[in-house]
């Protein structure tokens, strides 16, 4: 099987369009029809590792055919990074990280950057700079 029709497979494996997954990795849904083509470009190593979380497949068996498709459910909590997890216990913080979390790689920076003007408005303080 090569690549392009592992990203088909673990796409429609994990039910998205090309569109949906495309907003998912941050690119545009003619970036997914080119990596699903039968001699289309293949997706940089950061876009693999993105598709693999976003479809919910191994990483290995995405880029190199190695290895199982699915994640077990033992792998599935230590393939976790600690980053991904969710350690928020105040409902209003869980709706903003899932917001975040739900916004185009490209459009996050613009997102964070209006939430520290409003925090700076309404707590008087100025936003951090160089983070």
């Amino acid at each position: 099987m090569t690549p392009q029709q592992r990203i088909r497979l673990a796409r429609r494996h994990s039910g998205l369009s090309q569109a949906a997954l495309a907003a998912a990795v941050g690119v545009h849904r003619s970036a997914v029809s080119h990596w699903e083509a039968n001699d289309g470009k293949l997706p940089s190593m950061c876009h693999f590792q993105q598709l693999a979380v976003v479809t919910g497949v191994q990483f290995e068996w995405l880029a190199t055919g190695r290895g199982r498709m699915q994640l077990g459910e033992d792998a599935e909590l230590d393939s976790v990074s600690a980053a991904e997890a969710l350690l928020v216990d105040d409902p209003l913080e869980l709706r903003l990280v899932r917001a975040f979390r739900d916004t185009p790689l490209r459009s996050r920076a613009p997102l964070v950057e209006i939430v520290e003007q409003l925090a700076s408005l309404r707590t008087g303080r100025s936003r951090p700079t160089g983070i």
